[in-house]
């Protein structure tokens, strides 16, 4: 075999990976969009759930402002207030409380990632995350723990403020 045979099937052989690579990241880019797809598919699934169960807590504690979250932190709702404490000596205290849930924005990582933050009286009472890659989420779970998350918070406000 000659040295110009040898360059043209070396050629070739470049060509066929090429088109491979190509090939395997047109596959791959689908796939990215297929997580893509399945993110935002859970996310609203999730965001809305956790609106409907924070916009009940104002009805419970008067006091409260709800408002939706979107943007660069996730998707989802947090309920706050801000307190005036006086002390018997004329004191005056500012209390802050605040339950904040949002399902986060989909990342590199190919996760479905649910955070929550709870503070009462300007002490954080909990700092939350629960994760499952896209293809393995069990969405029930995720729909647990955000009802689980809201009744502590609502029970450890309730024991510490009322």
């Amino acid at each position: 075999m000659s040295f110009e045979d040898r360059l043209h099937r070396a050629i070739e052989r470049g060509q066929r990976r090429s088109e491979a690579r190509r090939i395997a990241d047109a596959a791959e880019a689908l796939s990215d969009e297929e997580l893509k797809r399945l993110h935002s598919k859970y996310r609203l699934q999730l965001s809305e759930h956790i609106e409907k169960c924070v916009r009940q807590l104002p009805n419970y504690f008067p006091g409260f402002r709800y408002e939706t979250l979107y943007g660069e932190r996730g998707w989802g709702a947090a309920c706050s207030r801000d307190d005036l404490r006086v002390t018997g000596a004329g004191r005056r205290n500012n209390d802050y409380s605040r339950l904040e849930m949002t399902v986060r924005p989909t990342t590199s990582a190919a996760v479905l990632d649910l955070a929550a933050k709870g503070t009462i009286r300007n002490k954080e009472v909990f700092n939350r995350n629960y994760f499952e890659r896209l293809p393995d989420v069990d969405l029930d779970k995720f729909l647990e723990l955000i009802d689980l998350w809201i009744l502590e918070y609502a029970e450890l406000y309730a024991a510490k403020t009322l």
